[in-house]
């Protein structure tokens, strides 16, 4: 009897023994992780001429103060350290660096810009560091496999080019189009892109291309040269400032050509309101998320979850200021990853949960879209909806659209 009550008394010993022994096996942390915090590192345009992006960083810290709010994620606060880049790519070398090296943060989140991006993906692919949901398009950012350790968040902008020229075939088959693009992989991503979608038929619609350098201080002669050329499709691979600039001066010269521009420079206030709302109208672009501007989504739960963070949250943004959303959107995918993660919180398994992401809906994503990721296809949202402005809003129209395959 006595043997029996010893076997029992060490088994019991020995099996809470293993508990305890396998609970802490199953945490795991690189550095920038612990029991009690997730450190995470990004640049943000703060100054300088692209400072309309600075509210992206701003909500997303918001966003990350509700999250700690609640609790944080899975008992850990997030601590969002963020340094201003000035969207100067060698201050954005800088300033990762200063967050890898100093900061020790267990990765970087949504680091904005094309170039910025390209500037730091060889320094983190080699250090292992993740580059997670970089805010860019450019096919080089979902790359898994030269790039392991990066993964961009905007639509590809090849996939994005490539809806367009499939619209144009059919909308407008007998189009001249003139094409004004960023000298940067953001512009030749877009213009290979409409070239693939318009097959061969490229070469004889594309009747001028004029690049600009992002420092330029007008696009005026580049607008004059596709102008002459006899285009009537005006197809603007841009950012915010320049896609204004030749919005409003196609309206000066009285020109009335089909317009398009990407969806980098399609927020309302980023874009139309500087290029002037009327001059604005009937401008095509692409879409993913909820605008709140759009009555559409007046009852909508998402974007009521939205209109409440905001409130509470960053009451002194702009609620209508699509940037704001983009910027809650990119931290609700960032939580759920980390979420994913449990307590396995090494760099290795934030990129393995961030290429396992399985029918993902954000609270402002458009109806039907779902996210989905694997580990040999690394884009995130390759799902969009073609818009057009009215002179107040977007409106949306067609069917939405999807790229199966990888894109490049």
């Amino acid at each position: 009897m006595r043997k029996s009550i010893f076997h029992l008394v060490t088994g019991t010993a020995l099996a809470v023994a293993l508990s305890v022994s396998s609970a802490h096996a199953q945490k795991k942390y690189d550095t920038g992780a612990t029991d009690t915090e997730i450190k995470i590192g990004q640049t943000v345009p703060f100054s300088g001429a692209y400072s309309v992006y600075a509210n992206i960083g701003k909500t997303q810290a918001a966003y990350m103060k509700m999250i700690n709010d609640q609790g944080g994620i899975n008992g850990r606060k997030v601590n969002l350290i963020q340094y201003d880049d000035a969207y100067s790519p060698p201050k954005t070398v800088e300033q990762i660096r200063k967050l890898v090296e100093g900061d020790e943060v267990l990765l970087t989140f949504q680091v904005i810009g094309t170039a910025a991006n390209a500037a730091v993906q060889k320094y983190l692919n080699t250090k292992k560091v993740p580059q997670l949901f970089a805010a860019t398009g450019a096919s080089k950012f979902t790359d898994p496999k030269n790039f392991p350790w990066t993964m961009g968040y905007n639509p590809n902008y090849f996939v994005e080019g490539k809806i367009y020229g499939q619209f144009i075939l059919k909308e407008y088959p007998s189009a001249k189009i003139g094409i004004l693009y960023q000298n940067d992989d953001l512009g030749k991503d877009y213009i290979n892109g409409l070239k693939a979608g318009l097959g061969d038929k490229a070469s004889k619609m594309v009747v001028a291309e004029a690049s600009y350098e992002v420092s330029d201080p007008t696009i005026d002669s580049q607008v004059l040269k596709i102008k002459d050329a006899g285009a009537d499709l005006f197809y603007s691979a841009s950012t915010p400032k320049q896609a204004a600039q030749a919005i409003r001066k196609i309206h000066e010269l009285g020109w009335k050509p089909v317009h398009i521009v990407d969806i980098n420079a399609s927020p309302v206030s980023a874009t139309l309101q500087p290029a002037g709302l009327e001059a604005s109208k009937g401008v095509i672009s692409v879409q993913y998320g909820k605008d709140p501007a759009d009555p559409t989504w007046k009852d909508d739960p998402g974007l009521k979850k939205y209109l409440d963070f905001m409130t509470k949250y960053f009451p002194e943004g702009d609620k209508m200021n699509t940037v704001n959303t983009y910027g809650y959107s990119t931290a609700q995918l960032l939580v759920q990853v980390l979420k994913q993660c449990g307590d396995d919180l090494t760099r290795e398994n934030v990129m393995k949960q961030a290429a396992n992401l399985k029918d993902v809906v954000l609270d402002l994503g458009l109806p039907g879209m779902k996210i989905n990721t694997s580990p040999t296809d690394y884009r995130v949202n390759k799902q969009l909806q073609l818009m057009k402005f009215n002179g107040e809003r977007w409106e949306l129209f067609g069917p939405i659209l999807e790229d199966a395959g990888p894109a490049g």
